[in-house]
């Protein structure tokens, strides 16, 4: 499944009511650790059809940004169900951003 990008038109639609459980990646162009985990969430994208992997550009949305207290970027959160259940800060690895989709 390709990565989603999410803006506040879409996002009660395609992560408060998924029925799967969703992956945020909170980034930003100017964010060099964004640009470093940009190809692992691709591949996350790739090998987990059963989730829906979206990206929410901190400078474009600045009000999901501030609703979800993203203070530092990149934020990944996983939602289930309508809420948060998860969250790190910084780049983190294929195996572990599935393994947070998991849990």
């Amino acid at each position: 499944m390709a990565v989603l990008h999410i803006t506040s038109e879409t996002f009660e639609q395609e992560v408060l009511k998924s029925d799967k459980p969703v992956l945020l990646d909170f980034w930003a162009d100017w964010c060099g650790p964004c640009k470093m985990l940009m190809p692992i969430i691709e591949d996350v994208a790739a090998d987990m059809p059963d989730a829906k992997i979206c990206k929410i550009n901190v400078d474009e949305e600045p009000d999901l940004a501030s609703k979800y207290k993203i203070m530092s970027i990149p934020t990944l959160m996983v939602v289930k169900n309508g809420e948060v259940v998860k969250t790190e800060v910084g780049v983190q690895s294929k195996s572990k951003i599935k393994e947070m989709l998991e849990a």
